[in-house]
């Protein structure tokens, strides 16, 4: 397959021209085949199983687990077939394959490798981290300096990275103006919601005020024109709809891909989620994620939820339709699952609903339905349907009516094991937790709200909701399922500093500061959430997240075990390697690039 000639078709036609099962069913993979077995000797195998939560050997084949326990255990497989003893971990822990349950693999490449504005270091699995920018003054001065670095005068710049809260501005097109006023320049915001550009992009892609009126997020200035902000998904879309051929060029797109597949890997990751595959162009994504998932080079298998707009606006009434056909193409490492929706803005630019109370400067931020009613009515054929939901959901109105709108729909119709999952959780309140528990719903985390966002949010959102982000702790104590995650590109994949957030409740800025101490959970329970719990946050618990025998031979070799390190080290902890399917993959080997195909 040409894939850079499919991308180029793809993207020639316009950029926009996310389960899927209707019923959630075990489904754990096809019998192995038993010619040849292998078994991995570890000093320690923390299985996540707690009939047997310790061994020392895994036996495999055909990249299924055929037996877990000692290396004695393995004896009624071993003497029966040839057999491997491959003892390279044996003084190495092994841990299930890390399960990433919330990130957007596709976007993460393409924009990590993107000329950056982050205000925090950023790994390169490649090369050296991007150290950051410590101010609004050196970002400008950085994205000066990549317009100037650039050869093709008119050629447009996309940079990924800015952080409204800790640059302490909002970009418009003056401010961009001073970086270039000759070429087309979008800054993409951290949260990955919002836009920003300056006056000749505004001019070479003919975007006017009568054109946009009718797009919720467009900034006017008082004079009536374009201001140069896009503010939240709807507005970002239009960007990308007029602009994208240029700024995600279809020959680069299997090297981001592996960009993004080469610093998962490096994290321990071997399962992660695609959490609104569509949102670029359906028709494209899908092409990268089956030509992916047979690469191999990829060390990744990819579970898609899909968006739930993108797939209206192109198919309409036959969108539910379209989304479920896609489970034809699952294999054992594309496996499509579920559907998202979006409740309300983003936690990192403030722009998440809160009422009760609003900001501290007052502002309320935004929220994408009127009321519960109004989502749960979007909603419901998806449900009624069988899928399980995804949802963005960030501010206390956004969670509310992301709560209230399940409730709403299993009055309707009830479901046993829907799965309903609240994704990121931002400001909850005690009584939603408790909703939530009796609703039978389940929450994934965003880890970087404590880590990275606490000190930088609490001047706007006090620092008691500051603190207690995501509420983890009652979370756990409340019996809920609940996974962590990085959301992807919105923080880069890092699942034992994950964990190190959910156990120690520290953030990066080395202070010593402790936010809502209640609220940190025990060292097992956060392995649990980047393995088992962030697996069946995805609906694929019966494939990957424990080592067990009949699942995948996905593993993650550590250099130390969280559960015996001072828990200040364990986002300090070395990944060594990675097995998929049977297959080792040592870190070593992701560190240079390496095509797709």
């Amino acid at each position: 397959m040409n894939l850079q000639a499919t991308f180029f078709c793809l993207f020639s036609v316009g950029l926009f021209s996310g389960s899927v099962a209707a019923v959630q069913l075990l489904d754990p993979p096809s019998t192995p085949k038993l010619s040849n077995i292998t078994v991995f000797v570890a000093q320690k195998i923390v299985t996540m199983d707690p009939a047997i939560p310790n061994a020392t050997a895994v036996a495999v084949a055909d990249g299924r687990i055929l037996s877990v326990g000692s290396l004695e255990d393995m004896k009624p497989w071993t003497d029966k077939y040839p057999t491997n003893i491959n003892r390279q971990f044996a003084n190495k822990v092994m841990y299930p394959g890390f399960v990433e349950p919330h990130a957007h693999p596709l976007l993460a490449g393409i924009l990590f490798n993107k000329p950056l504005l982050s205000p925090s270091p950023m790994p390169n699995p490649w090369g050296k981290p991007f150290p950051g920018v410590a101010n609004l003054q050196a970002a400008m001065t950085q994205l000066k300096q990549y317009s100037d670095a650039m050869k093709d005068p008119n050629e447009t710049l996309l940079t990924w990275g800015y952080d409204v809260v800790a640059m302490g501005k909002i970009p418009d097109r003056q401010l961009l103006d001073q970086a270039s006023t000759t070429r087309p320049i979008i800054v993409w915001d951290s949260s990955g919601h919002d836009m920003y550009v300056n006056s000749a992009m505004i001019k070479r892609y003919d975007i006017t005020p009568e054109k946009v009126k009718n797009i919720k997020g467009i900034g006017i200035d008082k004079d009536g024109q374009l201001n140069g902000q896009f503010l939240e998904i709807p507005a970002m879309q239009y960007v990308l709809s007029v602009a994208g051929k240029d700024i995600m060029k279809p020959n680069e797109i299997p090297n981001d891909y592996m960009y993004i597949n080469d610093l998962m890997q490096q994290a321990g990751i071997t399962t992660s989620g695609d959490l609104a595959f569509g949102t670029l162009n359906i028709d494209m994504e899908k092409k990268v994620a089956q030509a992916f998932s047979k690469s191999p080079n990829a060390a990744l298998r990819i579970v898609p939820v899909v968006y739930a707009e993108p797939f209206i606006q192109k198919y309409g009434d036959k969108a539910i339709a379209e989304a479920s056909n896609l489970k034809a193409l699952d294999n054992d490492r594309l496996i499509f699952q579920g559907v998202k929706f979006y409740s309300d803005g983003g936690y990192l630019p403030e722009t998440m609903r809160m009422e009760h109370p609003s900001y501290t400067n007052g502002s309320l931020g935004s929220s994408n339905y009127q009321s519960a009613n109004d989502f749960a009515s979007a909603m419901r054929p998806w449900w009624d349907a069988g899928f399980h939901i995804h949802i963005h959901s960030n501010g206390d109105i956004g969670n509310q009516n992301s709560i209230n709108a399940l409730q709403l729909m299993i009055d309707a119709k009830p479901r046993f094991d829907h799965r309903y999952t609240i994704n990121h959780f931002g400001i909850p309140s005690l009584a939603m937790v408790k909703k939530i528990k009796v609703l039978g719903a389940v929450v994934s985390a965003n880890m970087s709200y404590i880590s990275e966002r606490a000190k930088l949010e609490y001047p706007a959102l006090g620092v008691d909701r500051a603190s207690y982000a995501t509420r983890l702790g009652t979370l756990v104590r409340n019996g809920i399922p609940t996974s962590i995650h990085s959301d992807a590109p919105v923080s880069a994949p890092a699942p034992l500093k994950e964990a190190w957030t959910a156990v120690t409740r520290r953030d990066v800025y080395g202070d010593g500061k402790v936010w809502a101490p209640a609220e940190a959970v025990t060292v097992m329970d956060a392995m649990k959430m980047i393995t088992f719990d962030a697996a069946y946050t995805l609906g694929v618990e019966d494939k990957v997240g424990s080592i067990e025998a009949g699942k995948f031979a996905d593993f993650t070799v550590l250099d130390s075990d969280p559960l015996t390190v001072a828990a200040i080290k364990i986002k300090d902890i070395a990944v060594h390697a990675t097995v998929l399917g049977g297959k080792v993959i040592p870190v070593s080997e992701t560190k240079k690039p390496r095509p797709l195909e």
